[in-house]
């Protein structure tokens, strides 16, 4: 791909969907409040950790993985996988980089000054491949080492038909409830949902049974997608004007009609303030959920079944490890060895225990205390319904005319049709332009 689409990819994208499981984060299309990327590109190449190599060894090598995220997060895993390397020679280092698409664009082709490998959101994985920078990971380990990951969080890492992100851990949004608030059981079906809703919520009093950003493309997918409509396809077709896709969006109208204001702080103070019985969000709220002493309650989007009779089907964001070319041509054997150690399900299981991160590696449930997670165990029956966030450039494009399609529909009661319509159009136009 041309020099110019990298050049405007780097420019458009937005920041990644989360920046740790246990702290909020930064959702693309503006789906979270901003804490992830934070977005300077200064920082030097050489900004990091760093690491002796293990002593008694000349031949010791040191693996550098560049990453955007917790930094507690990447501690644990550090830690892990290098008790696993020890009597290989080999040390990870995990390095935080602010502005890390910036980074790589930098540095990626560097072997001296860039990282071996990058651990980031996986969203931002087609714009990378075509920097020209990253390497498929099967170069340096065969497919079984990742056999055993949830089949979404493989299919979040593969790019026209190649896999170059090894997955680690993923988030999605949940049907997230206080149980001192909900009144009964939490309802199976979107019609019992809504029916729940309309009988308690009071407008003129400031009280919810539910809030959601109704308006934000990234909270409105778990529709979009279960209708069988789409954001934007692989082979970068918009489908705002798609009729799945207007079917969708039409039916969850009813659904903001009775869900406050819809942007991020609304809906989360008025939960954390005990104004709202329930909240669609993400891991990255729990933090704030405990401080406020509510006692949370935990539902998978998956469970609810929409008219169509299929479930909600969110989008979710994969941590995956990618690794940069030069890195295989010169360090193939460590980084084939780095890979497969981030792959043990011990790394999950960990991730887990210490983080509240839903692993991708499945054999990490078959620990009691990882499986008896209910806000883990409801993400992992989510990734059977949830679809990876689209991965292609394009996407970086559509959360703009996607937001202001529900926007218009939404919040100025513009007509769907002539809206859709519109939309489209600006949608096909703005991906035109990155040619």
């Amino acid at each position: 791909m041309k020099r110019k689409l990298a050049l405007l990819l780097c420019a458009a994208m937005l920041s990644t969907l989360f920046a740790g499981c246990g702290g909020k984060t930064e959702e693309s299309g503006g789906a979270a409040e901003p804490a992830g990327q934070g977005g300077s590109s200064e920082e030097g190449a050489g900004e990091g950790e760093d690491s002796s190599e293990p002593s008694g060894s000349l031949e010791a090598e040191t693996i550098r993985i560049w990453h955007d995220g917790d930094e507690a997060i990447m501690q644990v895993i550090q830690e892990q996988v290098n008790e696993t390397l020890a009597t290989d020679n080999i040390t990870v280092t995990f390095e935080k980089k602010s502005g890390l698409t910036d980074q790589i664009q930098l540095y990626g082709n560097d072997d001296q000054n860039g990282p071996d490998c990058y651990m980031y959101a996986h969203d931002s994985l087609g714009m990378f491949v075509e920097m020209g920078v990253l390497a498929p990971i099967t170069e340096a380990v065969d497919e079984s080492v990742y056999a055993d990951m949830l089949p979404m969080t493989v299919e979040a890492g593969n790019y026209k038909g190649e896999q170059y992100l090894l997955p680690v851990y993923f988030e999605t949004l949940l049907f997230m409830y206080n149980k001192a608030l909900w009144e009964g059981d939490v309802p199976s079906t979107t019609d019992e949902l809504y029916a729940y809703m309309k009988e308690h919520t009071d407008e003129a009093a400031g009280t919810y049974a539910l809030v959601n950003q109704h308006s934000t493309a990234y909270n409105v997918a778990p529709f979009i997608n279960g209708y069988g409509g789409f954001i934007i396809n692989q082979d970068a077709k918009p489908g705002l004007s798609d009729e799945k896709t207007k079917e969708a969006i039409a039916y969850n109208k009813q659904f903001a009609e009775l869900e406050a204001d819809g942007d991020y702080n609304t809906v989360t103070t008025l939960f954390n303030e005990g104004k709202a019985a329930a909240i669609i969000g993400g891991p990255w709220l729990v933090s704030g959920i405990r401080d406020a002493g509510i006692d949370l309650g935990i539902k998978s989007l998956s469970d609810f079944t929409l008219p169509n009779g299929q479930g909600m089907a969110p989008y979710s964001g994969v941590q995956a490890v990618g690794v940069m070319k030069h890195a295989v041509e010169n360090k193939k054997d460590a980084i084939g060895k780095v890979l497969t150690a981030l792959a043990q399900p011990e790394v999950g299981a960990v991730l887990a225990k210490e983080a509240s991160c839903a692993p991708a590696n499945q054999k990490s449930y078959e620990d009691a205390e990882v499986s008896g997670n209910e806000m883990i165990a409801a993400m992992k029956r989510t990734a059977e319904t949830a679809e990876p966030m689209p991965n292609i450039p394009q996407m970086s494009v559509m959360w703009g005319p996607a937001e202001s399609l529900l926007a218009a529909v939404n919040k100025s009661g513009e007509d769907l049709e002539q809206a859709a319509e519109q939309y489209q159009k600006e949608a096909e136009t703005a991906i035109a332009d990155m040619q």
